[in-house]
């Protein structure tokens, strides 16, 4: 044990480049142990030495190596969005992601939809990816969450309800989505269309729908469903079909008003497909 003045140890690194320790360390009096810091400073060895009046020296070898690079914070470039509104996120590493790059893995709950992981590529220390956020009917607090190398972060979300309508549809046809047929001699179509997905702060009061190939057709309803929906023979080219060819790239939109004349965005499906069905000279 330490005498009754204590013991002041001399402390050195053969290598200050690789690390570094304090001149000296103090053993209180009745003790026999005291700690103290090693500060590794860059790769590779040093000996750190310990003697008592220079004498009695002890020593140990050190090796420093790259620091392992861990999740060390998570970014949204916003804190609030309205709902449906994609955000894009960048996690940072404390240190250079390794040659198989650095996989950190994310999470987030409802009204936030986030992937599973984001890599960051060797040799690089951030990477984005995107939050997407669904449409909510009041303000709701979201996080996301990372974690990779032991540490993990988390960056809050507010998502906010539209202050305008948002519209959203689908188009089915007899016995397949995306698909309509003339009907009825070419006066209308054997398909549905359907706008019930659509929302907003307000109650939705009408539906304005376009359709067409060639000839754009208009139809408002004041239900989300539109179906056998009115045309004509023009709403297409005349026969016959290109070569090669046995329906037409069929384009629908949609926008909707809500109670307080407030009107969404037009959304437009340029996926389906028009089967003349033997009518219209076919």
């Amino acid at each position: 044990a330490a005498p009754a003045a204590g013991v002041s140890i001399s402390l050195s690194s053969s290598n200050p480049a690789v690390a570094t320790v304090p001149a000296t360390v103090a053993i209180a009096a009745g003790a026999s142990t005291a700690s103290f810091t090693v500060t590794g400073v860059a790769i590779g060895t040093a000996t750190i030495a310990a003697s008592l009046n220079g004498t009695s020296t002890q020593s140990a070898a050190l090796t420093v190596t790259a620091r392992l690079a861990a999740l060390a914070s998570i970014v949204l470039n916003a804190t609030s969005v309205v709902g449906g509104t994609n955000v894009i996120g960048t996690v940072a590493l404390t240190a250079a992601a390794p040659a198989v790059g650095a996989t950190v893995s994310l999470t987030a709950a409802d009204p936030l939809v986030a992937p599973a992981t984001v890599v960051v590529p060797a040799g690089a220390t951030t990477a984005t990816f995107i939050i997407e956020t669904k449409i909510v009917t009041a303000t709701t607090a979201g996080t996301v969450n990372g974690s990779y190398g032991g540490a993990s972060a988390s960056a809050p979300l507010s998502v906010t309800r539209p202050l305008v309508p948002t519209a959203s549809f689908g188009v089915t046809g007899a016995t397949e989505t995306e698909t309509c047929a003339l009907a009825n001699g070419g006066s209308t179509l054997n398909c549905t269309f359907n706008g019930s997905t659509s929302s907003g702060p307000s109650p939705i009061v009408f539906w304005d729908w376009t359709y067409g190939v060639t000839t754009m057709f208009s139809q408002t309803t004041t239900g989300p469903v539109l179906a056998l929906p009115a045309v004509n023979c023009s709403i297409m080219p005349a026969a016959p079909f290109p070569a090669g060819t046995s329906w037409f790239p069929f384009t629908v939109t949609l926008r909707v008003r809500d109670s307080q004349g407030n009107a969404s965005a037009v959304v437009t499906d340029n996926g389906a497909r028009l089967f003349p069905n033997g009518t219209c000279g076919f």
